[in-house]
């Protein structure tokens, strides 16, 4: 039998049973009915008009389809027989639903934590909400309740499933929590409702941000260490270490970062600024935050630095030289210095001057000048290499800072001498031969001299013409005329020799003198020619052979003079020999001293190198100078003795070797005459 009760039956309610049939009758027939199976069920039996007995089923106790859908009651029927005979029937009660359950979500609060970079369209988490009841009155839905605009916009929740995902970006630094009220209702209209919490985590999303709230864009060079430059803030929009910011300056430059009030910093100067090393700066401030990996963002400070007259000017060479020929034409260019100064602008700005000097008593500025901005040197007047050599000077250059800062060089500047000076001839008295000369003899000396230097002044001599060719010869750098050959009976007494100087300058330059020279057998024939050569030189009128009379004269009594010198040198060498001789000898020797020193030409010579000259002339009178050393040599021997142990036993006299030496004592006392006339 199937019954169908609906759980909200009352208790005490009767159901009737189907009757149980048995044919015996009397005691055998049916007694009684028994129910079995189920407390929420008990069995009444109602007795009808005719005696019969109707079983009726009672509920006992409240039916709850959520604790049984179905009861299964076994129905008993027995009769008084003996032994008793029974008879049953079972019973399945189906308990049907009532809506007597709202729903009941698995959470009164849920909370999830999400971050913040979650992809659109992601479940956040799904609620649940259960309801015992079932078909219509189980079947749950889901819905938002009291949510705002901005909320609802995004998240989303699905009625069916519960699912919460998420509408569009969420962004922690625009919210990050939300609160949402879920709400679950069946289809008979019971609901339960839950708080959904939605934390938004922290994502590292947001670089740090710097701002320029005041910045220089030029500074002076010369600014102290520690000067504000820039002052900026930062800020990081994330939290907690993504949001921590560190601060630096790329590259090693010279500036510093100090830190200000909360996230503000300046920009300083670490120390004094070059503009000749770096003139602009791009000073990058860099801004890392904490996290995992950093975000970081940059600014730039473009900074112009201000030139300060700070840098004198520097000439390209520590000195500079030239040369310039002499006779140079006025205005000619020399040389051109240089100098640059690191400074800007007019800072820069060179300007060239001469620095006050004196040459030869003039000003330095008669001789040249510099161009005040290009720094050329010009010779204003044509220099003479025999004047001036050289010319030391400075020039200044000065930059047109305020105040303006100078350096100076050194400039020498060089004369170089061409050849525009003859060779002029100083030296060309008569000169006197005697007829007795061996060839080589010394018979004059051509002295020239040139004011040029160097080759320009090397001077050569060559013998162009003569009265006698082949008679005499002139040494090519050393203008010594000597006789080629002896002289002979028949060569004539006078001669005439036109020697001829040149220079070695390109082109070269000349100058010829005329030698007069006299053979002379003896020393009054000598005097004799000397005599007449000099009237028929001398034009009427003219002091010429009064000079040259009272020249004889002079070389007369010096040769005198130098005779009785030697005479009476000789007269003390002889006393003093005969002295040496009285006393006992020692081994031969004169009291240790050789007696070859005294004796024959070692003796004489000796003698002779004692009194050696040399003559050195110059153009200038007050240069020329005439020494007298110990070191010359006279070829021959004037004077010669012979002798044996107790005494002379001959003398000889060499006349020529006299004469000669006569005339190279001349030489001097003529040179003297000759620069004062």
């Amino acid at each position: 039998m199937l019954l169908r009760i609906s759980e909200m039956t009352a208790p005490g309610s009767r159901f009737p049973l189907p009757d149980a049939h048995d044919p015996d009758s009397g005691r055998n027939s049916l007694q009684s009915y028994e129910l079995s199976g189920d407390e929420h069920f008990s069995l009444a039996v109602q007795t009808g008009p005719g005696g019969d007995q109707r079983p009726e089923l009672v509920l006992a106790k409240a039916l709850d389809r959520e604790e049984a859908a179905f009861h299964e009651l076994v129905l008993r029927a027995m009769d008084g027989g003996d032994p008793a005979r029974t008879g049953t029937a079972r019973i399945r009660v189906t308990v049907l639903d009532a809506n007597d359950n709202a729903p009941v979500f698995s959470q009164a609060e849920y909370t999830v934590r999400v971050p913040e970079d979650v992809s659109v369209g992601s479940t956040l988490l799904i609620v649940t909400a259960t309801d015992a009841d079932e078909g219509v009155n189980g079947h749950v839905e889901y819905s938002l309740k009291k949510v705002s605009d901005r909320t609802s916009n995004i998240f989303h929740l699905d009625s069916e499933s519960g699912e919460i995902s998420v509408f569009r970006i969420l962004d922690y630094e625009e919210g990050d929590s939300y609160e949402l009220e879920v709400q679950a209702r069946d289809g008979g209209g019971l609901f339960d409702a839950a708080k959904v919490t939605i934390i938004v985590t922290d994502v590292n999303d947001n670089a740090p941000e710097i701002s320029m709230r005041s910045a220089l864009s030029e500074i002076s060079e010369d600014a102290p260490s520690g000067t504000v430059v820039a002052l900026l803030h930062v800020e990081d929009h994330d939290s907690g270490p993504n949001g921590e910011v560190r601060c630096s300056l790329d590259g090693t430059l010279p500036f510093r970062l100090q830190s200000s009030h909360g996230s503000y910093y300046r920009v300083v100067t670490a120390r004094e600024l070059d503009r000749e090393q770096v003139s602009e700066y791009n000073v990058t401030v860099r801004a890392a935050d904490g996290g995992s990996p950093a975000l970081q963002s940059s600014a730039v400070l473009a900074l112009r630095v201000l030139d300060v007259n700070d840098n004198a000017p520097v000439f390209a060479e520590e000195r500079y030289s030239a040369r310039l020929a002499e006779n140079n034409a006025a205005g000619a260019l020399v040389l051109t210095v240089r100098a640059t100064d690191a400074d800007w602008g007019q800072n820069a700005r060179v300007r060239y001057r001469l620095s006050e000097g004196r040459v030869r008593g003039a000003p330095l500025s008669s001789y040249v000048s510099v161009q005040a901005e290009t720094g050329a040197l010009y010779a204003l007047r044509s220099l003479d290499y025999e004047q001036v050599r050289e010319l030391r000077l400075w020039v200044r250059a000065e930059d047109g800072g305020a105040p303006a800062l100078s350096s100076n060089v050194s400039v020498l500047l060089l004369v170089v001498d061409e050849n525009d000076n003859a060779p002029q001839v100083l030296y060309p008295p008569p000169a006197l031969a005697p007829r007795w000369s061996e060839a080589g003899a010394l018979v004059a000396k051509v002295v020239a001299v040139d004011a040029d230097a160097g080759q320009n002044a090397w001077l050569s001599y060559e013998l162009a013409k003569a009265t006698e060719p082949g008679l005499f010869r002139v040494g090519l750098h050393s203008g010594e005329v000597r006789t080629a050959r002896s002289p002979l009976a028949r060569d004539a007494a006078r001669h005439s020799l036109v020697v001829v100087v040149k220079d070695h300058g390109r082109p070269a330059l000349s100058a010829t003198a005329t030698l007069q020279v006299v053979l002379a057998e003896s020393v009054a024939e000598l005097l004799a020619e000397l005599g007449s050569a000099a009237d028929e030189a001398a034009a009427p009128g003219e002091p010429a052979v009064s000079l040259t009379r009272w020249l004889v004269l002079a070389v007369a009594a010096v040769s005198c003079l130098f005779v009785a010198f030697l005479l009476l040198l000789l007269a003390l060498r002889l006393r003093r020999w005969r002295r040496q001789q009285l006393l006992p000898p020692d081994s031969g020797a004169l009291r240790g001293v050789p007696v070859s020193h005294f004796v024959g030409i070692d003796g004489v010579r000796a003698f002779l190198q004692s009194y050696s000259h040399d003559v050195s002339l110059t153009a200038d009178s007050r240069k020329s100078q005439l020494r007298f050393s110990a070191g010359g040599s006279f070829p021959g021997s004037i004077f010669s003795f012979e002798h044996n142990v107790t005494g002379f036993s001959s003398f000889s006299f060499n006349p020529a070797l006299f004469h000669h030496y006569l005339l190279v004592c001349m030489v001097p006392f003529d040179v003297l005459l000759y620069y004062y006339y």
